[in-house]
């Protein structure tokens, strides 16, 4: 693939493929639907391989913050496109092309609305290739740059919850306002940030992670039978199914932006914050983040989220370990997987 304009057909493989690949996270199904097709309602919008671009190019990150729990959450087309905006208006280069912060059911196709809006592409290139929980895990290892300033515009919000702001200083700092301006807005904003150059996303982002998203939903697509798409999908990404079984003790709390909890299927437990962290059976540890634990429905073989999960739901469990994934530079940084312990209070490191 060098330039492909994007499909309504591929707008389905991307964002089912997004929601496997967002192990928990990454937003609604439905939502991610609803924003595949109304970008390419808006206008044309193309995905080009990361070599059609110079390396001193760059390119902006989109995403949305917030937890995908809130009920007050609300994020329009007009909000998304003022985020490119407002970072062009105030940082000193040029964009060239857009690139989502991860994959996920509404994440994948982040930034395909300002794509189409703009006339910028979007490279085939997440800052990381699944879901995580914090923007530092979605900042490809800038975090790491000594001095380095970090330009960040998020809107969202309505009515009196509407908001809107530029925001510079560094990552942690700017992370945390964004993160708060979510929560006023009533639990998501939409966000532009962090303009890198394209020789920078080839060394600390997951190239090719677009395109990976779409040949998983295609291969989920493809099967009719709910155990046909979970068998599909786990061989596909050289994963396992480790349990079919019913949730109990499911808990779910929803604070600082992100939603975590618990629940257990059948003797194995797992964890979450947005995306599910771990997963362990009689106490043994089976997979920890960043694996891809993702759960099913195992009657229809929907994938389903973090959010959705109900006690006495039929889930199939499924682990990919993370050596099979197309992942960012951070998945590897200890001090931003640290960060995880104290939430769900098991390690990770």
């Amino acid at each position: 693939m060098a330039r492909t304009v994007l499909t309504a057909e591929m707008v389905e493989q991307a964002v089912y493929g997004g929601a496997i690949l967002g192990g928990g996270g990454g937003g609604w199904i439905a939502q991610g639907l609803e924003k595949g097709r109304a970008a390419l309602a808006k206008g044309t919008v193309e995905l080009i391989s990361i070599d059609e671009l110079n390396d001193d190019d760059e390119a902006v990150c989109v995403s949305l913050v917030g937890a995908p729990a809130a009920k007050d959450q609300y994020v329009d087309d007009n909000q998304l496109l003022m985020t490119v905006e407002l970072l062009q208006k105030n940082y000193p280069g040029t964009i060239k092309a857009i690139m989502t912060n991860e994959n996920g059911a509404a994440t994948t196709v982040n930034g395909w609305l300002q794509a189409a809006l703009t006339g910028l592409p979007v490279i085939d290139a997440p800052c990381n290739g699944r879901a995580h929980p914090t923007g530092a895990m979605g900042a490809l290892n800038l975090s790491e740059q000594q001095d380095y300033v970090s330009y960040q515009a998020a809107a969202g919000g309505f009515g009196s919850r509407a908001i809107s702001g530029f925001v510079s200083g560094t990552l942690d700092y700017v992370g945390n306002v964004i993160r708060r301006m979510s929560v006023e807005a009533g639990g998501m904003v939409g966000v532009a940030r962090n303009p890198v150059s394209i020789a920078y996303v080839k060394a600390h982002g997951a190239v090719g992670g677009t395109s990976k998203a779409m040949e998983i939903g295609k291969a989920f697509l493809a099967e009719k039978e709910g155990s046909s798409k979970i068998e599909a999908v786990t061989a596909a990404l050289h994963g396992r199914v480790v349990k079919v079984g019913h949730v109990s003790g499911f808990e779910l709390k929803t604070e600082g932006g992100f939603d975590v909890g618990r629940l257990e299927v059948d003797g194995i437990e797992l964890t979450f914050w947005n995306e599910f962290m771990t997963l362990e059976e009689n106490g043994e540890r089976k997979g920890t983040f960043p694996d891809l634990i993702m759960t099913f429905d195992a009657d229809t073989g929907q994938p389903v989220v973090s959010a959705e999960v109900k006690n006495g739901q039929k889930l199939a469990v499924i682990c990919v370990p993370q050596s099979e994934l197309l992942l960012s530079s951070t998945m590897k940084n200890e001090r931003l997987l640290r960060t995880i312990e104290p939430v769900i209070q098991k390690t990770i490191v």
